[in-house]
């Protein structure tokens, strides 16, 4: 006889799942349709769910939007770290967290994420701003660290404030322009993005 863990293990990691096919699906429905326009039904329908069924695994809608924003932020904070901890050389730890980001952007969860940031802001009450504003100010502390290190051995010139500011907003912005199937494939976008936005690190690279 298995032990209870077990089975309560295997309850969990089924709730996971489905929890997080919610958050995809509405990341996939809110980009494409809109926040507002998307209805509950609608969600649980393309998840396989009744509507009700959708609050067992969040409160209401707006935690569903939060959700959303907040998964997308969280997979850039764990593999950023990763990089952080893995590199050691400041070169190779800002180009990168250069390329997860765009990679998360352009074929990632990071770009429903930064989509739904941009345009749904405003449909989140105050508490739910503050949670996403939690998980952002942890990320853009991988940035400081990164871009700080780059400014001191001169890879990058200028305030370094600045520079993350730039570079980071620079980036968030391709989910307004970058379609797939374009005149660049996304591998050659990130390299002009990195060559257009840290110029000094590519060349240091030979990029």
């Amino acid at each position: 006889m298995k032990p209870a863990t077990s089975s309560h293990s295997s309850i969990s990691t089924a709730g996971d799942g489905r929890r997080e096919a919610v958050i995809l699906t509405a990341a996939r429905l809110f980009r494409h349709n809109g926040y507002e326009r998307t209805t509950v039904r609608e969600l649980a329908d393309a998840v396989g769910l009744q509507s009700g069924s959708l609050f067992h695994y969040f409160r209401t809608k707006e935690d569903i939007l939060v959700a959303v924003m907040a998964n997308g932020i969280q997979s850039v904070i764990d593999e950023g770290q990763e990089i952080m901890a893995r590199h050691e050389q400041p070169a190779k730890r800002l180009e990168r967290l250069f390329r997860l980001h765009m990679a998360s952007l352009i074929s990632g969860v990071g770009g429903d994420a930064m989509h739904a940031m941009i345009y749904e802001w405003r449909s989140l009450s105050p508490q739910g701003r503050a949670q996403v504003q939690e998980l952002s100010t942890a990320y853009e502390k991988l940035w400081h660290r990164a871009i700080d290190d780059a400014v001191t051995c001169g890879l990058v010139q200028g305030d370094a404030a600045i520079i993350r500011k730039h570079v980071l907003g620079g980036m968030n912005f391709t989910v307004r322009w970058y379609q797939p199937g374009g005149r660049l494939s996304a591998d050659e976008v990130i390299e002009q993005m990195l060559r257009a936005a840290l110029p000094g690190l590519a060349q240091h690279l030979g990029i």
